[in-house]
């Protein structure tokens, strides 16, 4: 999701989003939300990269 659609489903203000995303970043040592979810995976949270998902017909 983008920084509007965060908002808009928090009740905050799109700055507000922005700001508290800048501090995530900053803490993780990151650049951009790709980098954020590698690392991320990286510590154990949501589906591991090697997780095979079942193919739907």
């Amino acid at each position: 999701m983008n920084n509007r659609q965060i908002a808009r489903r928090l009740f905050l203000a799109e700055k507000t989003v922005r700001n508290y995303v800048s501090r995530i970043f900053t803490k993780l040592e990151v650049h951009d939300r790709a980098a954020a979810v590698l690392r991320a995976r990286d510590a154990g949270f949501g589906d591991q990269p090697d997780t095979v998902l079942p193919q739907h017909a």
